[in-house]
């Protein structure tokens, strides 16, 4: 085999044997092109369970109330932000914007739109949001599910560590239905609250998944106190003199408000920064600038820290993902048309191997432009969230099966 080619075979091989220790520290970074991967019946066709942001941004912009004049003021953020080098702004630009504006408005107001406009504003947007992503995962085994099942059905010396920057509730909701404990920062049954000090001492066990929602969650609120303090909370539903906490806005907030997002990504800094770790990013672009920054600066600062970036598609369009990979050794992106390795970038070997193991689990032949042409280079799949689940699912399959003979003999 020519030496200009990755091996996709072997990659897999690599991934399955890190993820197979007991005693190696592991996590997930689950991203939202994980939602987007499974695809649900919408009567003429398919779509994704959650949409991806572009589409998120339309349906948000749809379902503003064309009565009030929220719509206006929706259209005023777009057009300041349109002015100012975003030609198609994101509802997390939008709101990064809109949070942006209501810090330094105090008593004024900024091209007609005041404090209390933007507050109504971001208000209104976080419930449209809540409602496009609070969806129940489908009945059938997702992907979630089977990484919930994998999780529970290893005893580990180190508890497995999830870290997502999505504020829907499908992970709790795979990890629940699999009946597998999780801690995610809170404490409590009606109103979770809070509790950083449970997150530093960290002393639970094992077997306790560890959950981190970066970038908050629908189910998280702000709850100001009479004496101008405010305390965060964990509920199912809002109070009327609660703040929604999903999406940090880059943190530009006073400090005492920044908890529980630093919080979050001190665990992930914490997390790449103890020995041996082993990070598997999947639905995950790297063009979080700041979500990037901790995860490089992590395993830059710790050389026995490994990630495998699972890109979904071409490698192409992963622009700033690539530009990472090539200077850091130790994040490997694994795309479906090749992958880099070690700084190095490489297309895969075009010759497919039947019999392998991985074959069509992690790896099969790429005819995607020309079915009948065999001369078409492999493929890899686990870029795909779903092609992911049943790789977890099959190595599970293969411990539990190796248990039973062990303890057979």
């Amino acid at each position: 085999m020519s030496i200009e080619f990755h091996c996709p075979y072997r990659q897999a091989n690599l991934l399955q044997q890190a993820l197979s220790s007991n005693k190696m520290r592991i996590a997930f970074f689950l991203g939202a092109g994980c939602p987007v991967s499974i695809q649900m019946n919408d009567g003429s066709g398919s779509k994704p369970l959650i949409p991806d942001i572009s589409k998120l941004t339309t349906m948000v912009y749809e379902r503003l109330p064309t009565s009030s004049d929220l719509i206006e003021w929706y259209k005023q953020i777009v057009r300041r932000l349109e002015s100012g080098g975003i030609p198609s702004p994101t509802i997390e630009d939008i709101l990064s914007h809109i949070r942006s504006l209501r810090e330094i408005v105090l008593n004024t107001s900024v091209d007609g739109l005041d404090k209390n406009a933007l507050s109504t504003l971001d208000v209104e947007i976080c419930k449209l949001i809540t409602d496009i992503v609070k969806v129940d995962l489908p009945q059938t085994t997702t992907p979630y599910h089977q990484l919930a099942n994998w999780v529970q059905g290893i005893s580990r010396v180190y508890p497995i560590e999830i870290f997502t920057p999505n504020y829907d509730l499908l992970i709790e909701k795979a990890l629940e239905t699999n009946r597998v404990p999780y801690f995610d920062g809170f404490i409590g049954s009606n109103e979770a609250f809070f509790d950083l000090p449970s997150m530093e001492t960290d002393e639970l066990p094992a077997r306790w998944t560890r959950l981190w929602k970066l970038h908050g969650s629908v189910n998280w609120w702000r709850i100001e106190k009479a004496n101008g303090d405010y305390e965060i909370i964990r509920g199912s539903k809002a109070k009327s003199d609660s703040y929604q906490m999903i999406f940090p806005s880059h943190l530009k907030y006073d400090e005492s408000r920044r908890l529980p997002y630093l919080a979050m990504l001190d665990r992930l800094r914490a997390f790449l920064a103890q020995g041996q770790a082993v990070l598997v990013t999947s639905g995950y672009s790297f063009n979080d600038q700041h979500l990037t920054e901790v995860l490089v600066n992590g395993l830059r600062s710790n050389p026995t820290a490994v990630c495998f970036g699972l890109l979904f598609g071409n490698r192409s369009s992963y622009t700033e993902a690539l530009s990472q990979a090539r200077r850091q050794p130790n994040l490997s992106l694994l795309a479906s048309d090749g992958a880099i390795v070690g700084t190095v970038e490489r297309n895969w070997r075009e010759d497919e191997q039947p019999s392998h193991p991985m074959h069509g689990l992690s790896v099969c032949k790429d005819t995607t432009d020309n079915p009948a042409d065999s001369s078409q280079k492999c493929k890899f799949l686990l870029g795909d969230f779903k092609s992911f689940g049943n790789f977890l699912a099959e190595q599970l399959a293969d411990t539990q099966e190796e248990q039973d003979i062990n303890n057979e003999q």
